[in-house]
């Protein structure tokens, strides 16, 4: 077994420290002038700099980047449309939500990004559950998690059926199309990748995509998320690969690891973390929701009083909406932490680091051996 390795594009900018945005928090906390640090340790989400980053991680190995959606990222298409001149091999996993467009139109949208990248496609469906981001993109006051998903089903089911040589009609609450196709079925056609830890979002998954995404909570909580994807996807007759969505923290000693942890939690203004927080608790993601649970909300004076899990750090989440956990350690613990979620049956890694740069050169150099070594990467 070989796994995947993915790195991540950090269109809202990147920093030394821990930068906020992401999902519902708003630009600016933990970043920028006048926030945490300096504002010389901030890094504006340029083309030149995202170019950066992801020949970065072509150079190095990864297979592809998550490049995320929202209003505080630059739009995911776009940005690695442009990035596309800038490398050969990196796949591009591109977060985008489908109530944001419409489903033939993304499936032609995909089906022509597949042809002038040469298959390096993936696609991210980000179903969305912060209330104000929902109606800043159109949606009405009352569109709860059941619409959101109702929604994301029909509209993958038109996004298949559209790549299909025959097309597809179909009408349902959401959608009504007739003959909805594409000039030309891409080839190959994109990976689907899905994530969601509400009731209603499992079956969606199990009957539509091809990767099942997970963020970072400890194994165990993983495991039993695994064995409910599992057997809805064996009752709709299909099976599923799994991710998870990590920040890493590696260095040639444990020491030097948790240090760099304990320096970003330390430059966190209380107020930012506060600010976050608040608008982190009108999620109506139960991955969201699950995610600040982890932490409690709350500032500590030490690092490993945010250490939930052995390696498993909670203290990203207090700046930053979504992934919020982060694995911290040695290379060598890194990669034992990687290999225990590995058994669970995970089969993809999206990481990152802060700066994203430098940060990809240590688990490369430090942590990719290893796993060699181990034999779970080629």
């Amino acid at each position: 077994m070989s796994l995947e390795l993915h790195w991540f594009l950090p269109t809202t900018g990147d920093g030394r420290s821990l930068v906020g945005g992401g999902h519902s928090v708003p630009r600016g906390i933990g970043q920028g002038p006048g926030a945490v640090g300096s504002a010389s340790q901030f890094r504006p989400p340029t083309i030149d700099y995202l170019a950066q980053v992801a020949r970065t991680a072509e150079l190095l190995g990864f297979t592809g980047v998550l490049t995320p959606t929202g209003t505080w990222c630059e739009d995911a298409w776009l940005t690695t449309a442009a990035l596309l001149r800038e490398t050969e091999r990196l796949k591009f996993l591109v977060a985008f939500r489908p109530g944001s467009v419409s489903p033939t139109l993304a499936a032609q949208m995909a089906s022509t990004y597949q042809r002038i990248s040469g298959g390096r496609l993936l696609l991210n469906i980000v179903t969305g559950g912060e209330p104000a981001e929902q109606r800043r993109f159109g949606d009405p006051a009352d569109f709860g998690s059941a619409e959101r998903y109702a929604r994301t089903d029909e509209f993958l089911t038109v996004l298949r059926g559209a790549w299909d040589p025959a097309g597809v009609d179909f009408a349902g609450d959401f959608y009504d199309v007739t003959d909805a196709r594409v000039r030309e079925v891409p080839d190959p056609l994109p990976k689907l990748y899905f994530g969601g830890s509400s009731a209603p979002a499992g079956p969606v998954a199990a009957q539509h995509v091809d990767v099942y995404l997970t963020w970072g909570e400890p194994p165990s909580a993983v495991a039993e998320k695994l064995d409910w994807m599992r057997g809805l996807a064996k009752e709709a007759g299909r099976s599923l690969r799994f991710g998870i969505r990590l920040h890493v923290i590696t260095r040639d000693t444990t020491e030097e690891a948790w240090a760099v942890a304990q320096r970003m939690l330390s430059e966190l203004d209380p107020a930012d973390v506060a600010k976050a927080q608040e608008a982190l608790s009108a999620s109506q993601s139960v991955g969201q929701q699950r995610m600040r649970a982890l932490h409690g909300g709350t500032t500590y004076a030490d690092a490993h009083d945010l250490e939930i899990h052995p390696g498993l750090w909670a203290g990203v989440g207090l700046v930053r909406g979504g992934a919020g956990t982060a694995l911290v350690g040695s290379h060598e613990e890194v990669a034992s932490s990687i290999a225990e979620y590995a058994a669970l049956g995970i089969d993809e890694f999206v990481l990152s680091g802060y700066p994203h740069v430098e940060e990809a050169y240590w688990f490369a150099e430090g942590v990719m051996p290893v796993l060699r070594q181990q034999g779970l990467l080629v």
